[in-house]
């Protein structure tokens, strides 16, 4: 169906780093998207969780919806967690000048010599964010610089990655000027996790699949990944093959979705993250504590769709 909307032209600043202590000894910080300032807001905000608690037990870093941003910032907030120069993510493509292996040390990140806020936050934490537990939360909103980071915790053991599969945005985009006003931009390689796996048209596959609510997660089918996108990149990494068994779920989800939408607009809105109703916190928290976890029964490895010829 269509329905007129007004939309006003207006520059959007947002918030890209949220953080709170969620109860006694657990912390929890939000990335939305990765900017300008993202690197000195984790930085701030995670010294604050320090000061406030400096025997922290637990820390959930939230990524889900994140769409991404600087790459820069993605190294950045993987080394704050990770060992000194340990590699994050590499890029391949056909020409040299697109290979190449980014490592958490800070001239990968750092725009000058007295910007590091990694550094310091290391030495304000005393080193313990590199050591305290860690679940990282992902969804299939979950794209390109956050499936960096997930990625790279999740290869080097630093992380329980908890949620559902993300996006799979892995392929890395070049910009050539064809003149003062004019450019071109065009895809040059792909993205890698340190330990080789291709993030494009695949994502990352939680440690543990969680579902949104203890209910599940109904309309999860019908959220566009990469590879539902026309012609999309492939992995590159092996045959994909379609799945029959999606397309029967994206129909019953529509019509499960076409029923929601008749319900008043109150009880349709989901939990926010970070509350108490946040299913998916919650069970973060409980991986953290050594608690039961109640892991999603209907959710599988969803594999890269193959490109038709």
């Amino acid at each position: 169906r269509t329905f007129p909307v007004t939309i006003v032209r207006e520059e959007i600043k947002t918030q890209s780093v949220k953080s709170k202590m969620v109860e006694p000894g657990y912390a929890w910080v939000r990335v939305s998207q990765f900017q300008e300032r993202t690197v000195e807001d984790f930085a701030r905000k995670v010294e604050e969780l320090y000061k406030q608690d400096p025997a922290l037990k637990g820390l959930v870093l939230d990524l889900r919806n994140d769409p991404g941003g600087l790459l820069d910032a993605a190294v950045a907030l993987s080394a704050a967690f990770l060992p000194e120069n340990v590699t994050v993510v590499s890029t391949n493509g056909q020409l040299e000048e697109s290979k190449f292996v980014y490592k958490a040390s800070p001239q990968f990140w750092r725009r000058n010599a007295n910007n590091d806020p990694i550094g310091k936050l290391t030495q304000a934490t005393n080193g313990a964010l590199k050591k305290v537990p860690l679940v990282v939360l992902v969804n299939e909103g979950s794209a390109s610089a956050s499936e960096i980071v997930a990625g790279a915790l999740q290869d080097h053991k630093r992380a329980t990655l908890m949620g559902s599969q993300t996006f799979g945005k892995g392929s890395v985009q070049t910009v050539r000027q064809l003149g003062p006003d004019t450019a071109l931009k065009i895809t040059t390689a792909r993205y890698y996790t340190p330990s080789g796996r291709s993030i494009q048209a695949k994502g990352i596959v939680p440690d543990v699949l969680v579902d949104e609510t203890a209910e599940g997660s109904p309309f999860a089918v019908l959220r566009t990944r990469e590879a539902d996108l026309e012609k999309h990149l492939a992995s590159g990494q092996g045959a994909e093959a379609k799945d029959p068994a999606r397309e029967k779920a994206r129909e019953e989800a529509l019509k499960r979705l076409e029923e929601e939408s008749k319900k008043p607009a109150a009880e349709r809105r989901p939990p926010e993250f970070g509350s108490d109703k946040d299913f998916q916190l919650q069970q973060a928290l409980n991986q953290l504590k050594g608690l039961t976890v109640l892991a999603s029964k209907t959710q599988t490895e969803r594999p890269a769709e193959k490109q038709e010829k």
